[in-house]
């Protein structure tokens, strides 16, 4: 014992010094920043900008130097030669510059995630600290190689399992947010979260494998071995809903990273609110590839040659809008592959230069330059021409093409001949309807094949090439001058010196800007998106670096994922590489391997899995009658919030069921003053209330301590993906509230 307290008494003094460190890095970059403001709005542009640029980049500093507060040291290696590391969420060193804490994400940290005992990689022993806030409250020690250590520190041993800080972490109350788990990753999540940039990463895994927290420090240890090549095109993270994405959101700050831009499918277009709904067939003939060419040829469509000739009088003369005209012109414009948008331009030359032959003919044919550039003014600002070539060649928005598309079956079925007649019918909807997730790939696609007038944007794009190797030269003197060197690049510096206004972030700049393209993108739940999602996606990255996760089991869409390759293959070729994840660390045994039976009886392509942990009493199996269905589900619900509450003083529970089903058992527990939030949305739900309703679609990605599910038959039929997903959210306890007989696989063969 008295060991044990000398050893939590050596850890403690690291860590005070290590958080002392962490105290004055944040009084000093806390410092610099006032003095930044302190200077006020004066002096020339040049200095209101680098005042801009220091001020964000402190900003920026100090978050990430708050954001690691709890945990802020997790482990320590001692090594082989004699050495002793620490390991950490950020690298930390004294005054000196001599290390004290090593990134978890750097090479020197790797063992502590890989070593074993016969590969111990040059470790002796693997140590886990154990800390709650700023107080050391124990530790757990791995050896790796007996021999090596002293007859000293083999009387301090303080255990040899090394899985004392994982299986505390998996047996935690869940809260309203998810937690990293950078302490406790596990071999096989590490060898994907340090995978190579380049290319498409696949990690297919089933429930409760942990795919998003490796996608999220997988990020984040991007960001940290490939800084210059991410930090200027920043890297997005696409989720599957808003709820998702703010479960997740404080994963990344506490790992360091504050840039990573976040979004979903439904948010890719900056500026559109997509909050309307439709039929699950609907949403599946717009994700289909074939969707693209019907873009591409109601976009053509607006691009037509009229039946007649169209004459028009101008001052006493008269110039004719000629069909072969109008389609040379088309031709031409088409040769040379511009958006359609950008492409009129060049028709509109055209048309009003063979016009304007046609008027100066009529003049004598001898005109000067200046005076056929006033007769060129005059054509295009006469009303009856403009129309004549705005119907030959519309100018469009995405917005408008896709809304005729939706409202006008005749050009509907001009565009989309491959279509059926029952699926045109589908798609028809009134102009002014609301725009649906499924709606935005499309627009997407619409947008890419508009375009907008880019001449402003391309000079603009000149003059700051011009500016740039002054501006990186100019940073450079300044980083030198500062003493800043250290904390910001001169190309980071250089970038905010670049704007006179307000500073803003890649991942500011990235989020605002439908066309910037990233050096990453993380997909999570991936199998859900649809092949002109996957489209949409691309477009973002052009250098196909990406990490997407996921599990076919679990597609609910329709136009989603079954099969990774027949997805993938179409789009990425052979460009992407499987990774898989096998161990289930949330569900606890019994719970798993029940809802692998049933989502196999379902013909689910479900992953083969070993479960890490048993959990006593985590299924329990309620059969009441139909009538009593609700309140029974209402009465385990509130059972299970105060057991929860009980064995962990947090905790969360959901009740999952069919949107009927949720409605009465809402009912009953209003009626019995019993607090519960009912996730009437995708991002409705309040992801900290201990009671939450949610369907399966709603839960996808979020976990709790205990799950209530209602009638498992009655979500079968909805969906045999969506009854897989509602079994495998909770850590503790499945408890089930059925009338209707379980689905087949349910129970254990003989």
């Amino acid at each position: 014992m008295a060991g044990i307290e000398s050893e939590l008494a050596a850890e403690q003094q690291t860590v005070d010094r290590l958080y002392g460190r962490l105290d004055d890095l944040r009084a000093q970059t806390r410092a610099r920043l006032a003095h930044v403001r302190r200077s006020g709005p004066s002096g020339s542009p040049q200095n209101r900008s680098e005042r801009d640029a220091f001020a964000t980049l402190y900003e920026d500093r100090v978050a990430q130097l708050e954001a690691v507060e709890e945990r802020l040291v997790f482990g320590r290696l001692d090594l082989d030669d004699g050495n002793r590391r620490y390991v950490g969420r950020i690298g930390l060193t004294d005054e000196d510059q001599s290390p004290l804490l090593t990134d978890w994400r750097a090479p020197a940290a790797q063992a502590f995630y890989r070593a074993t005992a016969a590969h111990p990689d040059g470790v002796v022993r693997r140590r886990h600290v154990v800390t709650r806030g700023r107080t050391v409250t124990g530790v757990e020690d791995e050896v790796l190689d007996l021999d090596l250590l002293s007859d000293a520190d083999d009387a301090r041993l303080t255990g040899l399992s090394g899985e004392g800080a994982l299986l505390a972490g998996l047996a935690a109350g869940r809260t309203g947010r998810m937690g990293d788990i950078v302490a406790t990753i596990q071999a096989e999540q590490d060898t994907i979260i340090r995978d190579e940039l380049g290319g498409a990463l696949v990690v297919q895994g089933g429930p409760g494998t942990g795919k998003t927290a490796v996608a999220l420090h997988r990020a984040a240890y991007l960001l940290y071995a490939h800084r210059r090549q991410l930090e200027r095109s920043g890297v997005l993270l696409v989720g599957p809903s808003r709820t998702f994405l703010r479960y997740i959101d404080q994963v990344l700050p506490s790992l360091g990273e504050t840039g990573v831009v976040t979004t979903t499918v439904a948010e890719l277009v900056p500026g559109l609110a997509a909050t309307g709904s439709e039929p699950e067939q609907v949403a599946e003939v717009k994700g289909r590839a074939v969707m693209a060419a019907v873009v591409a040829r109601a976009v053509r469509d607006r691009q037509r040659v009229p039946a007649e000739p169209v004459t028009v009088r101008i001052d006493g003369r008269t110039v004719v809008v000629r069909p072969q005209d109008v389609a040379s012109a088309i031709a031409r414009a088409r040769r040379n592959h511009r958006p359609h948008n950008l492409a009129r331009v060049g028709f509109v030359r055209d048309m009003l230069g063979r016009l304007a032959e046609q008027y100066v003919a009529q003049l004598g044919g001898d005109i000067p330059p200046d005076e056929r550039g006033e007769i060129l003014e005059e054509l295009r600002t006469t009303r009856e021409i403009r129309v004549a070539l705005n119907l030959a060649w519309m100018p469009l928005t995405p917005e408008k093409l896709l809304a005729d598309l939706w409202a006008k079956p005749w050009r509907l079925e001009s565009a989309a001949p491959q279509l059926s007649p029952a699926d045109r019918a589908l798609l028809a909807r009134d102009p002014d309807a609301p725009w649906t997730p499924a709606d935005v790939p499309l627009l997407d696609e619409a947008a890419e094949l508009l375009g907008e007038d880019d001449q402003a944007a391309r000079a603009q794009a000149r003059a700051a090439a011009e500016r740039r190797a002054s501006e990186l030269e100019y940073a450079r003197q300044v980083l030198q001058s500062t003493g800043s060197g250290a904390l910001v690049s001169a190309e980071m510096l250089a970038d905010r010196f670049a704007s006179t206004g307000p500073a803003l972030t890649t991942a500011e700049r990235a989020a605002a800007d439908r066309t910037w393209t990233y050096g990453h993108v993380v997909v999570d739940e991936a199998q859900e998106l649809s092949a002109m999602a996957w489209r949409a996606l691309l477009r973002r990255v052009p250098t196909r670096s990406l990490t997407i996760v996921g599990d076919v089991a679990q597609t609910t869409a329709v136009a989603g994922a079954r099969d990774w390759a027949r997805m993938l293959d179409p789009v990425l070729r052979s460009s992407w590489r499987l990774a898989e994840l096998t161990v289930n660390y949330r569900t606890p045994a019994l719970v798993a391997e029940t809802a692998r039976r049933v989502a196999a009886a379902a013909r689910l392509p479900v992953s083969p899995l070993t479960s890490a942990r048993d959990v006593p009493d985590a299924l329990l199996v309620d059969r009441v009658s139909a009538d009593g269905l609700a309140v029974a589900a209402a009465r385990h619900a509130e059972k299970s919030v105060s057991e929860v509450a009980d064995a962990t003083g947090a905790g969360r529970v959901a009740v999952v069921a069919t949107p009927a089903t949720l409605a009465r058992v809402d009912e009953v527990l209003r009626d019995a003053g019993t607090a519960a939030v009912l996730g009437s949305g995708a991002s409705s739900a309040d992801l900290d209330a201990p009671l939450v309703l949610l369907t399966p679609r709603e839960a996808k990605g979020l976990e709790f301590d205990v799950v209530v599910l209602v009638e498992p038959a009655e979500v079968l039929a909805a969906s045999a993906g969506d009854l897989y997903v509602a079994m495998t959210r909770p850590t503790r306890t499945l408890r089930v509230v059925h009338a209707a007989d379980l689905p087949t696989g349910w129970d254990a063969p003989a």
